[in-house]
């Protein structure tokens, strides 16, 4: 192997955080490398996650209301899905976003984009595998890992002898499932059986717990389970696979344990979505000393330091929330210290995040099971969707508004809209208590009729 090459920056993957911090310190003069093993720029956001997703989510929202037209007068003739051109558009979207952020870095000075697989042989050095050719050994003062997680795929019996789909996989289908069974019940498993089920699968959710998005409020959950329902999922709750076989005519068979007993469910698909893990396990931590927990992630100090100097770690794989703007928000931070003497920290941030089945569910702040095991004196303010007139105008009637407050200082401290453009609505809360706003000040605001956001009138107005 050849003498190692000298940067002062490696970067280890194009993720949300990655990519950004790799152009800002290029751009601060840094001679800086930055390391994608994949063939697409952009890490799961981009190529895996939220891009391609959200494309496919709206494909099954045309469909959905196309099949509702004559709800608003319009006579329209029988909806058919060609999931080729579904997922041609969404390679298309995803080429886009990919292909642009590729030429990004490419064009900028001190910066090299290399492709291959990256592992530690030192606290700051790297090797990488490229696809072609010899390894390449690269040293640095500062190394970032922006490395991601992938699909968790659960140890159950006979599972792993099955052609399952998991998040990836599945928007690779050139067809729609006739049943597609759903492992799991958090938001990808939700999205995804929703989604499905638009195309014109029947879908069956299998979910361990006894309410899907076990984070959120138990009366959010029972109304997406509801919606779920209405739109012909059959929602399985506390309900555990047991083991899976495939008959041999391909379909596939699963054996689950609920209240009633054991059964076998049979379906022509399955997605597994229950979870995902950190991508670390082939990085070699080990050789540079960088430690991970039980179950591999890799922690950080609110600065995003590991425990070794001059190491950091960024987005998903720390362990913190994996979202793709807290990935983001990770690199703003380290590039206001790094390039600014600032001293940012992850301490206090906003998470507000948006679940994308349809109605969105918009979250930002403390849930109210949160705040009464903090034992906080709060009062709570609900809005049924069918009491906005915005929602009533465009048919979209189901979910709630759901907000919490500090009787004594007014603040509000979270709020869960469930709702036609939850995460929209849901946006608005969160700059109010950004700027520690009264929830008065909402209530009495003047917002333009008719929208969305004027309907939080009326919901801080049930507080009377």
């Amino acid at each position: 192997m050849e003498n190692p090459e000298n940067y002062k920056a490696i970067v280890i993957g194009t993720g949300q955080g990655g990519k950004p911090l790799a152009g800002s310190l290029a751009r601060a003069g840094w001679k800086t490398a930055i390391i994608e093993r994949e063939d697409k720029v952009g890490g799961t956001c981009v190529i895996k996650g939220c891009t391609p997703t959200k494309t496919m989510v709206a494909s099954a929202r045309v469909a959905h209301v196309a099949r509702r037209a004559a709800d608003y007068g319009v006579r329209t003739s029988s909806v058919d899905v060609d999931m080729v051109r579904v997922r041609e558009r969404k390679r298309n979207i995803v080429d886009l976003f990919s292909g642009g952020g590729r030429r990004e870095l490419e064009k900028l000075e001190h910066l090299d984009l290399i492709f291959g697989h990256a592992r530690f042989t030192g606290p700051n050095e790297i090797e990488v595998a490229p696809p072609d050719g010899s390894p390449r050994r690269l040293t640095a003062e500062k190394i970032f890992i922006n490395t991601g997680l992938r699909p968790l795929i659960p140890d159950i019996p006979g599972l792993k002898d099955l052609p399952y789909l998991d998040s990836t996989s599945i928007m690779e289908l050139d067809s729609v499932p006739e049943h597609l069974l759903v492992l799991g019940g958090g938001y990808i498993a939700l999205e995804f059986g929703q989604m499905f089920r638009r195309f014109g699968s029947k879908v069956t959710v299998l979910q361990r717990s006894g309410q899907l998005l076990s984070r959120e409020d138990p009366d959010v959950a029972e109304e997406i389970a509801k919606i779920l329902g209405e739109e012909g999922l059959d929602v399985r709750l506390k309900t555990t696979a047991t083991r899976f076989e495939q008959d041999g005519e391909g379909q596939i068979l699963a054996t689950v344990d609920n209240a009633h007993g054991t059964e076998t469910i049979r379906a022509t698909q399955l997605l597994v979505a229950v979870g995902r893990v950190p991508v670390s396990d082939g990085l070699n931590l080990e050789a540079a000393g960088i430690r991970t927990d039980p179950r591999g992630y890799i922690p950080v100090s609110e600065r995003l330091e590991t425990n070794v100097a001059g190491v950091y770690c960024m987005g998903d794989a720390n362990g913190g929330p994996a979202f793709t703007h807290i990935s983001y928000d990770d690199y703003r931070i380290l590039r206001d210290n790094l390039l600014e003497g600032a001293d940012a920290t992850t301490k206090g941030r906003f998470v507000p995040y948006t679940v994308f089945i349809d109605p969105e569910l918009g979250r930002v702040g403390l849930t109210e099971e949160q705040a009464k095991s903090q034992k906080l004196n709060i009062r709570v303010a609900k809005l049924p969707m069918t009491r906005v007139a915005r929602a009533l105008e465009s048919d979209e009637t189901r979910g709630f508004m759901k907000a919490l407050v500090d009787p004594k200082s007014q603040q509000i401290l979270g709020c869960a809209i469930l709702g036609v453009h939850g995460g929209e609505v849901m946006a608005v809360l969160q700059v109010a208590m950004m700027g520690k706003l009264p929830y008065t000040a909402i209530k009495d605001g003047t917002f333009a009729h008719p929208t969305l956001a004027e309907s939080l009138n009326n919901l801080f107005m049930t507080l009377r």
